[in-house]
């Protein structure tokens, strides 16, 4: 991508940009990527004869044409006998509004790996992990890299990046432009837009796409993440006191014993899952109305164009100037039925009158906007817990990214209309699980040969 920005150069500004404008289109220079040949033991401890298998077929790298194919034959070799893929490692998860990408930077990379390791190679992994912009609309999120991993016997860093779909293609382009077909045969990829550009992949880059179920993936990638903590701290965490706002904390939890849980994934739009094991789960219900949705309303109301203006707008915003309050028609509290009388009765209820709507702000309507889809997201998620007579509530997905606002009500929600039978739970890598999960398949796929 050209204009990739250094850390340096960014600062921390740089986890609120929302992904790939002008992104994923590839400098003239070099980038970063992967590693050289692997060694060490397979992923599940065990060789399932590959190596003796590549023994008796073994090619000789040495008088093998070019000094880059003879590296990508030991790669392969040494990868096939050790059951691991080829560097470079990747997962990706293609959805409604943003493409999320995990990558896996291995750290022990010997001197003779290095020697031998394709120019390609190290440009893949030069540019991703010595820039935290790519264009105008690529981000790595590095708050959230986990370091010091341990994965199919390799050490190394798991970095997060994304940018928005309508990029797509571009990113697709770098990826010819790279001949990063001459490195993977195969990318794991989950959600929609795998199947949505698989024939791009295919035609574009001479890349084939391995399409995975999103909400598996979903489920794997998280209860990793969760397993491997996240960098010495919890995963997961809850506001204590969620229905006193000046006392609202975050507080770090763990996740032990999760099942049963009730998964909220909200994206584009919402699926809510009943989990039962990491193998045994149902899509109980969704809603399409969800962050694109939120997203799309701003836009249309406020003339905002990203998603951090959006929120931006919304922290200034006073929703009650828009909504329609049980005081508003109560005059106080509906006390027979427990509904305070600072309740929303009817969002965007006092739209209907001219002269409100001709003195709210559009910091007025993003907040609306926000509560209403919040809301709403919440009161199907509590519905469906009690119906599944689940009293673990589990919220991820990209729209509660720098979304405190939105955690926060979920979690008063779910305590104050359960009477605080229902806890609210989050996670600190939001929407990146998908990837995470796909990124895990890979490593499974070579276990399985």
């Amino acid at each position: 991508m050209e204009n990739a920005k250094s850390p340096d150069q960014t600062g921390a500004s740089a986890h609120y940009s929302n992904g790939l404008l002008n992104g994923f289109h590839p400098s003239n220079g070099g980038a970063g990527g992967g590693g050289g040949s692997a060694s060490g033991t397979n992923c599940s401890g065990g060789h399932h004869g590959i190596e003796n298998f590549h023994h008796l077929h073994r090619p000789d790298v040495h008088n093998s044409g070019s000094p880059a194919k003879r590296c990508r034959l030991r790669r392969r070799m040494d990868s096939g006998r050790k059951n691991r893929p080829p560097f470079p490692w990747f997962g990706m998860d293609i959805g409604g509004t943003l493409v999320k990408l995990v990558y896996f930077e291995p750290k022990d990379i010997t001197a003779e790996e290095e020697q031998e390791e394709v120019e390609s190679l190290k440009s893949i992994r030069r540019y991703l992990t010595s820039n935290v912009a790519y264009g105008n609309t690529g981000i790595r999120d590095v708050h959230l890299e986990l370091k010091n991993l341990t994965m199919c016997g390799r050490k190394g860093n798991l970095h997060f990046i994304r940018f928005p779909t309508h990029d797509m293609h571009s990113f697709i382009q770098m990826g010819r432009d790279k001949n990063f077909s001459s490195l993977h045969t195969t990318l794991c990829a989950t959600g929609g837009g795998a199947y949505k550009f698989e024939e791009d992949f295919r035609m574009v880059a001479n890349l084939e796409l391995q399409k995975l179920d999103e909400l598996d993936c979903l489920i794997q990638g998280l209860l990793y993440v969760d397993s491997v903590g996240f960098n010495g701290h919890p995963e997961c965490y809850f506001f204590q006191n969620p229905s006193d706002p000046e006392n609202c904390v975050k507080q770090p939890c763990c996740l032990d014993n999760p099942f049963p849980m009730l998964l909220v994934n909200i994206g584009s739009g919402v699926s809510i899952l009943a989990v039962y094991s990491k193998d045994d789960y149902k899509r109980v219900t969704g809603t399409s109305l969800g962050g694109g949705t939120f997203l799309g309303l701003c836009c249309l109301l406020t003339g905002c164009e990203t998603f951090e203006e959006a929120l931006e707008m919304a922290a200034k915003g006073d929703s009650t100037n828009v909504d329609k309050l049980v005081k508003d028609i109560y005059g106080g509290d509906y006390e027979r039925f427990g509904l305070q009388g600072s309740a929303v009765a009817s969002s965007f209820g006092h739209m209907m009158s001219k002269d409100r709507r001709d003195s709210i702000s559009k910091e007025d309507l993003a907040r609306a906007t926000l509560v209403t889809i919040t809301n709403n997201i919440g009161s199907i998620a509590r519905m469906c817990a009690v119906n599944e007579r689940i009293e673990r509530v589990v919220f991820v997905g990209n729209f509660l990214r720098i979304n405190t606002v939105s955690t926060k009500l979920l979690a008063y929600a779910m305590d104050f209309w359960s009477k605080g039978q229902l806890k609210a739970l989050f996670l600190e890598h939001e929407g990146y699980f998908g990837a995470v999960g796909a990124f895990l398949e890979l490593l499974r796929m070579t276990e399985d040969l």
